[in-house]
This record gives structure tokens, sequence and C-alpha cells, in this order.
């Protein structure tokens, strides 16, 4: 054998030794740091079942606590709004009138989600047919999502989103600062109650789950700069203790504004 061709295949050799070992060092790089296609998709999947469970857990206690529940429907909810949680001299809403007793003549009980969009998110036909959804009147006599309100003012919002609108136009008088716009099909309310309304909606969506109810990105990120602008008050906090020792349970945004 010639000198030339042992020295080629030496350096044949020599290459093939160097791609071996070159391909072992990628090998063990890629599976140190978790960059192979395997510990890719496992990392996907676990994550897939982590977020699984905790939707799962979520709507496994939701489905508790309405089965424990104390108020079953919207004829209870109204009785207990009335004769405990708003019992003697209370504040409205969106004017922030004070009364002293109810029964107040043109007041009547607010849902800041609107029944409208629960009963198109469930699909169980009109708000009357839907009373034979059992997942429907939890919604609807939820006291975290009623509020005492003028009855002219909660009308005229039907079911409307939350907005901000230009100008000042007090259609129902000078001291109600709630601003309505048909064309845009939108409300404004005043800004000391904007908090408590933003924490309301994402606390109904997130207790009824199985209802897939629904805020659009939009309106998501409006609520959320209203919530941070407008913190819990001692008096919405007043108001979720005492709606946690009449229905059991507590809207957890007002107890830890920071989670939502």
């Amino acid at each position: 054998m010639s000198f030339k061709h042992s020295a080629r295949r030496a350096l044949v050799i020599a290459g093939r030794a160097i791609v071996t070992l070159t391909v072992a060092v990628l090998l063990v790089y890629y599976s140190d740091y978790g960059l192979n296609d395997n510990s890719s998709k496992n990392s996907s999947n676990q994550n897939a079942d982590k977020n699984a469970n905790k939707s799962a857990e979520r709507d496994s206690d939701a489905e508790q606590s309405m089965s424990t529940s104390k108020i079953k429907n919207y004829a209870d909810a109204r009785k207990v709004f009335w004769r405990q949680l708003y019992r003697g001299s209370f504040t409205t809403l969106y004017c922030g009138q004070r009364f002293n007793a109810m029964p107040a003549r043109g007041v009547n009980i607010e849902h800041v989600f609107p029944m409208g969009w629960a009963t198109n998110s469930i699909g169980c036909g009109t708000r009357d047919q839907c009373r034979s959804n059992a997942l429907f009147n939890h919604i609807e006599s939820d006291l975290h999502n009623l509020y005492p309100s003028r009855s002219d003012v909660n009308t005229a919002r039907l079911s409307f989103r939350f907005a901000n609108i230009a100008g000042e136009v007090r259609e129902f008088g000078a001291d109600c600062d709630f601003e309505v716009s048909k064309r845009q099909r939108a409300v404004e309310p005043r800004p000391d109650i904007r908090g408590d309304i933003a924490r309301t909606m994402f606390y109904m969506v997130d207790r009824y789950p199985q209802a897939k109810l629904e805020i659009f990105s939009k309106q998501q990120r409006l609520l959320k700069e209203w919530h941070r602008a407008d913190p819990p008050s001692a008096e919405e906090r007043a108001r979720n203790d005492a709606i946690e020792r009449i229905q059991g349970n507590r809207n957890p945004y007002v107890d830890a504004p920071n989670s939502l």
C-alpha cells in the first residue's frame, strides 16, 4: 500500500470519527437543554395536561359550590337581595343616589353581566325559557352580579357593553353620571364604580366556565383599565363579606385585585 493511499485512508477514518463525535455532542446538548423534538412535545403535552387539570378542577369547584348554594333561582335572590343584602339605606349603582329603605319607587335590580349575553352563551332560548336550565338559574341569581339601580337607567342600559363615550350628556339628570350611546350600543358609568363593574364582569366569566360566558378582547382591555384605576373600596369589600354570608362564596378579584 502506497504512502499516499495510507494517508488518505487515515484522513477518511479521522473525518468519520469527528462527525460521529459532533453528532454525539449535539444530541447530548439538545437533550440537556430540552431542544429536541421529543422534549418539546413532551413539555407541550405536560403544559396542556396541567391546563386541562386546572380547568377541570375549576369546573368541579364551581359545580360543587353551586350544588351547595343557598340561592337556587332569581325569585330567591330577589328576596334576600332586599331583605338582607340591601336592607335599610342603599345607593344605586349607576347614579349613586341614596335611598333610605326598600321598597323604593323607581328602583329595581340590575344584572351587571347582562342576562341576554348569558342566554346566548348557553343557547337555552329566551330568559323565561332558560329558567328551566339549572345553570342559568344560578347565573341569574348570583348576588355578586346584582346591584340596585334606578329602573329607568336599568331599562336604558339594556344589554349594551361598557365603553368610554365622548361628551357628558346627562339624560337622567345632572346628578346621574351615566351616558348611553344607542348608536354604539354602549354605556359609560360614573368613574367611582367602574372598577366594581369590571371585577363583577370577570367574576361571572370565571365563576361559570360551563356556560362559556364571554367578554370580547376590546371590552376586556377596557375593563382591566377600569379595574386598575378604581381599586376595591371599603364598601365593596363589605358587600363581598355580606354576600359570602348569604350565598356562600366570594368574588376573588375584590379580595386579591392583583390576581386580575
